[in-house]
């Protein structure tokens, strides 16, 4: 499982670096070529609807299996690309079965494991997940160096054909029999999901006024059919409702970070866009190393409690750069960067487990689907919002526009303090609840 998210994570930041070496190479703008990672987001998104359904139909160990293999083709595929079309087509092609790829395989973790153990196995997808983007932008840059660009695609054959030959050791398990599928449903949510995380993240309001409809448009539809394609009726569950926000929140502030501390180094310090990457890698290095300890936590203490203590750390840790000179010491930077990214192992990984752990093994397709919609639609809306901040501010200077858009993420990470609070205080009240037992029989 763990192989399958690290590839889906790499492959988004490797290729963001070759953007303009490609469009060269295949004798196109850069404009034209940025549809190379354009058309994977928006793929990505696209295939999300639909995953629940077909883990049930195939079951969710096929379903990865079959995404892996797709996305190991489509990789061969962009590495022979001989024109811009070509490559652009394996890309969705590519996108699509990432799309497919962590919540199946979040799904047959959740059934393997239980949900007594299904923080510190949710914790080591994590890793992975973490890792990925973080050395996507070095791999790429070192690739770029001293191969070319068909080999940003070839890195990723080895490791998806091996983890398809371990994927003998997963339990397959049957499909079901889900019903027939919600056709009207799934293609209002296909719509309404990659016009929304296309028109936040390049600032079009048309395509996100459209994709907001859409998705208005399917809450009405799912709530009146008996079998929807995706079952909104989980928001019932206060825990559930709770740890969605939560992810959602968490989203909107990880994919903020993600575009504003490239920025910090580069405007606001000056680094290249390799030296910036590599200046990150101390945060995703503490996500990492704290982890499989905040997995652990989830599992004895709840989601909730450890989220809510990963967004105080997090609230405290975002501070510091909305009132800190762009230019403060460097070890003092490289010590919040490591410290802030302990605190996203705290905050993000424990949203999504208490979502799980709230919902029956039979829900765990839907689940996994929705939490993973919430939190890519969070995170597109937050990493647009903070963008717009940025540019809007840079007339009075970069310093002080990075500035104010760090108060900004300040303020998202304290809304996510107040999701984890709620769920805290669900995932009590549930334990609490008395269980009634049926003595008719």
């Amino acid at each position: 499982m763990a192989s399958g998210a690290f590839l889906s994570g790499l492959d988004a930041a490797v290729v963001n670096v070759g953007l303009d070496t490609i469009g060269r190479d295949l004798d196109t703008t850069l404009d034209v070529a940025q549809w190379v990672a354009n058309g994977y987001l928006v793929a990505f998104a696209a295939s999300l609807p639909a995953c629940g359904w077909l883990a049930r139909r195939l079951g969710p160990a096929r379903l990865w299996l079959g995404a892996l293999a797709v996305f190991t083709v489509a990789s061969g595929l962009c590495a022979v690309a001989g024109t811009i079309g070509w490559l652009v087509a394996a890309r969705v092609l590519q996108g699509l079965a990432a799309g497919l790829l962590i919540p199946a395989g979040q799904t047959i973790l959740g059934r393997a494991v239980g949900p007594q153990r299904l923080g510190r196995v949710m914790a080591t997808l994590g890793v992975a997940v973490t890792l990925a983007p973080a050395v996507g932008p070095v791999v790429g840059g070192v690739v770029l160096h001293y191969l070319s660009w068909p080999w940003l695609f070839l890195i990723n054959l080895p490791v998806g054909l091996l983890a398809l030959l371990a994927g003998r050791r997963l339990p397959y398990g049957t499909g079901e029999r889900p019903g027939p599928l919600d056709h009207a449903g799934l293609l209002l949510l296909s719509l309404a999901l990659p016009l929304v995380v296309y028109g936040a993240a390049f600032t079009e309001p048309l395509p996100l006024a459209l994709g907001i409809l859409c998705g208005g448009a399917f809450v009405a539809h799912a709530l009146r059919r008996e079998r929807p394609v995706l079952d909104l009726r989980l928001f019932r569950t206060p825990a559930y409702a709770a740890a969605c926000a939560t992810a959602a929140c968490a989203g909107a502030a990880m994919f903020g970070s993600a575009v504003l501390f490239p920025l910090y180094f580069q405007l606001g310090r000056g680094a290249e866009p390799l030296d910036a990457g590599l200046l990150l890698v101390s945060a995703s290095i503490g996500t990492a190393l704290v982890l499989p300890v905040s997995g652990r936590l989830v599992d004895r203490f709840g989601g909730g409690a450890v989220a809510l203590a990963g967004g105080l750390a997090l609230v405290g840790t975002t501070v510091p750069f909305a009132v800190l000179d762009v230019n403060a010491d460097g070890v003092l930077v490289q010590a919040l960067l490591f410290l802030r990214g302990a605190a996203v192992a705290l905050a993000v990984m424990p949203a999504t487990t208490g979502a799980f752990k709230a919902v029956t093994v039979e829900q765990l397709p839907d689940a996994t689907t929705q939490v993973n919609i919430v939190t890519r639609v969070g995170g597109a809306l937050g990493g647009a919002a903070f963008t717009l901040i940025v540019a809007s501010g840079l007339a009075s200077g970069a310093g002080a526009a990075l500035r104010e858009s760090f108060g900004w993420l300040t303020g998202a990470s304290v809304l996510g303090v107040a999701a984890a609070f709620w769920l805290a205080v669900a995932e009590r009240a549930s334990q609490d609840r008395p269980v009634t037992v049926d003595m008719s029989s």
